[in-house]
């Protein structure tokens, strides 16, 4: 219904299928943070296909290679899901993902 009357816009920069966890609003920046399935989308408040940013953070192979062989499937478990977008500062968001199993954070600059 809302994609018919054009009161929408649909993000166009996820065609792998990403599984979205977490949202972040930065509305200081006008932005908003995405978590998903090895990724963290940067995205413009106004028009969210329009300079999207794209941080690409995999879960490290062996991590990956440790989780298939405990069972887990390859596709839908053994990546790393963003689960946390946190505010840390002025200038930096607190991040964390599984990480297949194995989670790990970080800081991005948001320079």
């Amino acid at each position: 219904d809302l994609l018919l009357s054009n009161s929408c816009i649909p993000f166009l920069g996820s065609t792998e299928g990403l599984d979205f966890r977490t949202l972040l609003l930065d509305e200081e920046r006008g932005r908003l943070l995405v978590g998903a399935k090895d990724h963290i989308f940067l995205l413009n408040l106004v028009d969210i296909n329009k300079n999207v940013k794209k941080i690409y953070w995999p879960a490290a192979k062996e991590k990956v290679e440790l989780c298939k062989l405990a069972g887990k499937d390859a596709h839908t478990e053994c990546a790393n899901f963003i689960r946390v977008l946190q505010p840390y500062n002025r200038t930096h968001v607190y991040v964390c993902g599984t990480g297949a199993f194995h989670p790990l954070c970080g800081y991005i600059e948001l320079g």
